[in-house]
């Protein structure tokens, strides 16, 4: 378990394994190098051909030196000065975090690297890259690495304000922890996270932090007219849920929250290639990083009122799967004709976006590991906004990019709109291969009705084939941090 502390003592009084101290691009001494007597810190880390660019890094033991407490001296690259921001203390610490979960005891310096405006936030964002970056998923291997970070001291000012540091540490905790959880989920084989499992873990997670669930089961599924649910799951012996959860802590409408559940998507019957399903199991991201931000959420405890439901069902080929062509009724009464049953994520979110809509709620977010379209468009570390509020696409935005988790906004171009016409129904569920980020989100569209709605495409994002600044290869539990800021911030 990692505790962490505030202190604002001197660095090098400060008896730890490890202490961290930044540098800034040039190399130029960032907050703390200073204050370490008898060590020429800065001219050791240039010798190594080291400019102080963001996760260059050098170890040095403490050999003896007179007056420096800390074993050994960890001289972290953070990129330029004017570039240093909270994201920069997530990202850099992020990358070296691994080999300080190995030490029992790590201090450092580098939330002091931002000063000004928003001072409590390089505090939070320290925590999340320390956490998130010595992430690992090791439920699977027989010889487990084990390493876990044990005591991390953040070090601010004399002068720094102690109550808001300590605060911004329990946040970045909290939030940290929610987003691992949602990795954990996201990267659990198939074969032991159903739909049913995953309600199970969603039960669990409420009844530990204190809210109310309720898992809606095919029966009732079927009888509440979810038919877009009921339809993808039909074709899994697996049978589908909808996960409910609320969250009251204010006055008013609520804060309504969905995301693309699919346990695991084969394709259905238009079945993709063995390569497109090695990493399908990631395709309940969207939920994930729902069930990962309402946890977030009953820990914070802001000041408003936030439902969520979260469609889950697995997408698979069998005598009783949905076939192209099939007609299915969702809630509220609008129809779909499926034409390929890969694009099975836009009918599972359609019924819970109604359900929502339902609840006249003052806002609709839904995330989903939806198309390939955003993917090529935005690359795989933006996630795609559309929806039909500027002003909630400009907010959410706004908390990715404060979260360290930014997007951007795809355009709704109206005339494509034509592109999800159906001869036989209300709307087909898949247009022209050009635009399709686009039309999918027309799609969904449909069944928000008058609510401001924002669809976030973290088709990107959410799964990294390779390890990222402040994460191992897989799950990333994205876009829980931009989640809960937008919450927080409308509280």
């Amino acid at each position: 378990m990692t505790t962490f502390t505030f202190s604002n003592e001197s660095p090098a009084d400060l008896a730890v394994d490890v202490l961290v101290l930044p540098v800034f691009e040039g190399p130029e001494a960032g907050p703390g190098v200073k204050d370490v007597k008898g060590l020429d810190l800065l001219g050791l880390f240039a010798a190594t051909g080291a400019k102080g660019k963001r996760g260059e890094s050098l170890l040095m033991p403490n050999t003896g030196v007179k007056g420096l407490a800390p074993k050994a001296v960890l001289l972290l690259g953070v990129g330029k000065r004017d570039d240093a921001d909270a994201d920069a203390c997530r990202r850099a610490i992020g990358r070296v975090a691994g080999q300080l979960a190995k030490r029992k005891s790590v201090a450092t310096t580098l939330p002091q690297i931002v000063t000004g405006r928003g001072a409590a936030d390089p505090f939070q964002a320290t925590v999340e890259g320390l956490l998130l970056g010595s992430y690992r998923f090791e439920r699977y291997k027989s010889k487990a690495n084990g390493a876990k970070l044990g005591k991390v001291t953040l070090v601010g000012v004399a002068k720094a304000d102690a109550k808001a540091a300590r605060e911004a540490i329990r946040r970045g905790v909290v939030i940290a922890e929610s987003q691992a959880w949602a990795r954990d989920l996201v990267n659990t084989p198939a074969l032991d996270l159903s739909p049913a499992e995953l309600a199970k873990a969603a039960q669990a997670m409420a009844r530990q932090v204190g809210l109310t669930c309720r898992v809606w089961s095919d029966a009732e599924l079927k009888k509440g007219g979810f038919g877009g649910i009921v339809g993808v799951g039909q074709g899994s012996v697996r049978s589908p849920r909808m996960i409910e959860l609320r969250y009251a802590g204010g006055k008013g409408a609520p804060i309504a929250l969905t995301g693309k559940g699919i346990a695991f998507d084969s394709g259905g019957l238009s079945i993709k290639d063995a390569s497109g399903m090695e990493w399908m199991k990631c395709d309940m991201g969207g939920a994930a990083s729902i069930l990962g931000a309402m946890r977030a959420i009953a820990l914070l405890k802001p000041k408003v009122n936030v439902i969520a439901a979260i469609p889950s069902a697995e997408n698979m080929p069998s005598g009783s799967a949905i076939r192209p062509g099939d007609v299915l009724r969702h809630r509220g009464g609008t129809t779909s004709e499926v034409l390929n049953t890969d694009a099975e994520g836009r009918l599972v979110l359609a019924d819970a976006l109604a359900y929502l809509a339902e609840k006249k709620p003052r806002v609709i977010i839904d995330t989903a590991t939806l198309t390939g379209a955003c993917m090529v468009a935005l690359g795989d570390e933006l996630w795609g906004a559309m929806g039909n509020d500027r002003d909630l696409i400009r907010d959410v935005l706004v908390a990715g990019e404060e979260a360290g988790e930014p997007g951007w906004e795809l355009p709704m171009h109206e005339p494509y709109r034509r592109l999800i016409d159906s001869e036989v129904a209300d709307i087909k569920n898949v247009g022209k291969r050009y635009g399709g980020a686009i039309t999918a989100a027309m799609f969904l569209r449909e069944f928000v009705g008058d609510t401001p709605w924002v669809h976030l495409d973290i088709a990107g994002p959410a799964f990294h084939d390779k390890a990222g600044d402040y994460g191992p290869k897989g799950a990333t539990g994205s876009p829980v941090r931009a989640l809960v800021r937008y919450v927080v911030d409308q509280a």
